[in-house]
């Protein structure tokens, strides 16, 4: 670095001032307070005292300890994207199966029929088993899609900005595996069921292992799942309205929930991203190895 310049004062005659590092032919009598290079005013970064460059001020947002949730996730400033964008993709489909395309519920719905020697949909293999995230997005009714796009707003935020957005992608994409694994699994010789609510159920059970966690009175949580649970078994059969509701699917759902989320909130702190990510692609594998064991059932 050059020799020191009073602040206000004039170079000597003659006598140049050393060039900014990274813009040389600036001249410049300020150096960055911890390595010292010449910088301009356009490279200038303020600090506590003086002035820095651009790399000690990378170098020291590296050293930093990134900012987390309380179960690791990144914060954000939308702390519901992923709960809206699941929503508007839920609604899209509905779009498209029940308005626009109506033949392509037939090919997105969870669907599977076991008879001898003709098998279709789950049944016929893996190149079908696609269904069981499809189906995830299928809804039969206005009342079906708006009871659970209600339920996934009133769930998704508190459970989104705790885990972070990823987190909660795997408890939802999980739950939703789960269910439609048991609908496939417990479901008979023919089986057919759309909707998120194996998802959403999921989510309900995450919520029970929240409070829990955090040691919140479990009392409305509780209430909350008995009474969809009522309902679930109340509709399980056809009734005078037409509605069925597929309680195999809340149940796995329900239960996958649950284990997801006791591994997403008491996972160590020492080893907490693997103990999240094993506890998330357990579940999927589990679900997943449900659906190959009944698969090799119907064709044994």
């Amino acid at each position: 670095m050059g020799p020191d310049v009073p602040a206000g004062a004039a170079p000597e005659e003659g006598h140049r001032l050393p060039g900014c590092y990274r813009h040389p032919e600036r001249e410049t009598g300020i150096g960055c307070a911890r390595c010292g290079r010449p910088i301009c005013p356009d490279c200038m970064v303020s600090a506590s005292v003086g002035f820095q460059c651009p790399e000690c001020v990378r170098e020291g947002h590296q050293g930093a300890r990134e900012a987390r949730t309380r179960y690791g996730g990144a914060p954000a400033l939308d702390r519901a994207l992923v709960t809206k964008v699941l929503i508007g993709l839920n609604l899209l489909v509905f779009l498209l199966t029940e308005y626009l395309r109506p033949e392509l519920g037939a090919d997105l719905e969870l669907w599977s029929v076991s008879y001898p020697y003709r098998p279709d949909g789950l049944a016929a293999g893996p190149h079908e088993w696609y269904r069981l995230v499809t189906a995830m997005f299928v809804h039969a009714g206005v009342m079906h899609v708006a009871l659970n796009m209600v339920s996934l707003w009133v769930l998704g935020p508190q459970l989104e900005r705790v885990l972070g957005r990823w987190r909660f992608l795997g408890l939802y994409v999980a739950s939703g595996l789960a269910g439609g694994a048991c609908t496939y699994a417990l479901g008979g010789v023919r089986v057919e069921s759309v909707g998120a609510s194996g998802a959403i159920f999921g989510l309900l059970g995450a919520t029970v292992v929240l409070f829990k966690a955090n040691r919140a009175p479990l009392r409305p949580v509780m209430t909350l799942l008995v009474v969809n649970l009522v309902i679930t078994f109340a509709l399980a059969r056809p009734n005078l309205s037409g509605v069925v509701i597929d309680w195999k699917a809340h149940v796995g759902g329900l239960l996958a929930g649950v284990v997801t989320g006791v591994g997403l909130m008491y996972a160590p702190r020492a080893h907490r991203n693997l103990v999240q990510g094993l506890t998330v692609a357990g579940v999927v594998a589990a679900a997943l190895l449900v659906v190959v064991v009944h698969t090799a059932q119907l064709s044994g």
